[in-house]
């Protein structure tokens, strides 16, 4: 089961931490990824981390940081220097997206400018 949380409305230039609830032994085993999908898109990959830690960012990178914490079944990404164009629903799931399950909710991240 996959909840995200920590979305909402900033300013150009603001910062937003996303987190999410990542509960299964499937994800606990697997590379981890932040998806993002903005109206009339498609979903792209943000950022992805292995199980040992390694981080590779497909956007935002200087500006995005994404984290994991087995030990909570958590995922994060940190967010900072928004712009307008990163607006879109953010979901975890697993990474490369053709091994993703289920997705959750997602969480909506609104910059404006």
């Amino acid at each position: 089961q996959l909840v995200e949380s920590g979305g909402g409305l900033v300013q150009s230039g603001g910062s937003l931490t996303l987190s999410c609830v990542a509960r299964g032994g499937l994800f606990e085993t697997s590379t981890m990824g932040w998806y993002r999908q903005a109206p009339g898109r498609q979903r792209e990959l943000v950022a992805s981390m292995t199980t040992g830690g390694k981080a590779t960012y497909a956007v935002g990178e200087g500006r995005f940081t994404i984290s994991r914490d087995g030990s909570k079944s958590m995922v994060y990404l940190q967010m900072s220097d928004l712009k307008p164009e990163d607006t879109a629903v953010y979901s975890c799931n697993i990474s490369p997206v053709r091994f993703a399950v289920a997705w959750g909710p997602g969480t909506q991240v609104t910059v404006s400018s």
